[in-house]
């Protein structure tokens, strides 16, 4: 099994994303390189912010998403309209929680703030695993998420 190893994902990222600012260019790179870093990641993707208390599919890599999620919804709604990751060992105990894949066991939202602190979305990724993910990978997403987002409009 594969567990990512951040020091080279990071690596990897900044440099291919470096000087852009583009946010759908970002998160496209940034979706297919952690969702192959790590053979627990069944579906990495994320949500965006579209409208007031809205998210819509963005770029992603696995199965087929929820196109569209308001943020009193499902776990990444709960993210967004908390701009709290919501770390979830086991998604059965979610109340509400959004059964995009009947697969999925646990889930790790994270939000995405840019450096103005404009939410921009969520990454959104799901494990078919339960307790697959730890706070080593809160960290160091989220060190990973503010670096690139950080001077998106």
């Amino acid at each position: 099994m594969t567990r990512v190893n951040y020091k080279d994902l990071s690596t990897a990222i900044l440099s291919l994303t470096q000087g852009e600012t583009d946010e759908i260019a970002l998160m496209a790179t940034f979706a297919c390189e952690v969702h192959h870093s790590d053979d627990r990641f069944d579906w990495t993707g994320f949500y965006r912010v579209t409208a007031p208390e809205l998210l819509k599919i963005g770029p992603y890599q696995g199965g087929h998403g929820c196109l569209v999620i308001p943020f009193d919804r499902g776990v990444c709604g709960a993210a967004a309209g908390t701009r709290e990751t919501q770390l979830i060992r086991d998604v059965e105990t979610f109340e509400g929680h959004i059964a995009c894949a009947s697969s999925t066991r646990s889930e790790l939202v994270i939000p995405v703030v840019n450096g103005a602190g404009r939410l921009l979305g969520v990454l959104d990724i799901d494990s078919d695993q339960p307790a697959a993910f730890d706070q080593t990978d809160v960290d160091n997403l989220m060190e990973l998420l503010n670096t690139v987002f950080a001077d998106v409009g």
